[in-house]
């Protein structure tokens, strides 16, 4: 293993994004990127427990990891709950980009609002909310905002109407919720958009990003001799 993390994308529009996380958290780590827009439409397509799907999403963590990555994050949503699954042979660690928003999301109160532009990321994240919120022992009461409206905006590079759409619709469905969650990590913009709402609107890459590093760092550790601190890169 090496001082790596890998991040497996279904756009390219996430790379920058990601690298530059990482690089504010960690900036002595090796950040390395795997995009596979493939993997996304394949999901829309036949549905995220299509046991061909989840070979694909397995295999490509895999290849995200091959160059010795300590740790691999999917930073699509539809697809996540496969990707952490995946079979590494302790490897690597495999992760989901979203799980770290979740947890935070179900201490934030028990009406959850779930907002996304793709209907194949609403299941997946309620799922992973109602997982997160059983391992806390805590009650949440999801509810779901799909804003399919605004996708094709996205497709087409139009980041801004892109996020004023779904700033808009969110805001709107907000009232009587305890926090937002967005669903996927391309709408994290809209937190900054929304900070006057009052209550917590929760995007993805940062906590997933930290929960990332920190269980590198956690890792690292564990491989120092016992009665050694691992060296700090210069």
């Amino acid at each position: 293993m090496t001082d790596a993390i890998a991040f497996l994308h279904t756009a390219q529009v996430h790379v920058p994004t990601f690298e530059r996380l990482t690089r504010e958290i960690a900036p002595e780590l090796e950040v390395r990127h795997l995009v596979m827009e493939e993997l996304l439409h394949e999901a829309r397509a036949v549905g995220t427990d299509n046991p061909m799907l989840a070979a694909r999403v397995h295999e490509a963590m895999r290849e995200a990891a091959s160059d010795g990555a300590a740790v691999v994050a999917c930073t699509c949503s539809t697809i996540g709950a496969i990707a952490e699954k995946t079979p590494t042979g302790g490897a690597f660690a495999a992760q989901r980009i979203d799980r770290a928003m979740a947890d935070r999301a179900v201490r934030a109160g028990p009406r959850v609002l779930i907002a996304a532009a793709l209907e194949s990321t609403l299941e997946p994240t309620t799922a992973l909310v109602l997982s997160a919120a059983a391992q806390a022992g805590v009650g949440v009461r999801p509810s779901a905002l799909l804003v399919a409206e605004a996708w094709p905006h996205f497709e087409a590079g139009d980041s801004a109407r892109y996020i004023e759409m779904l700033a808009s619709a969110i805001r709107s469905a907000a009232i009587g919720a305890d926090v937002v969650v967005l669903a996927q990590a391309s709408m994290a913009p809209v937190a900054g958009e929304l900070a006057d709402l009052g209550i917590e609107v929760l995007g993805s890459p940062g906590p997933g990003v930290a929960h990332a590093v920190a269980t590198l760092r956690a890792s690292r550790s564990a491989w120092a001799p016992w009665g050694t601190t691992p060296a700090t890169p210069t």
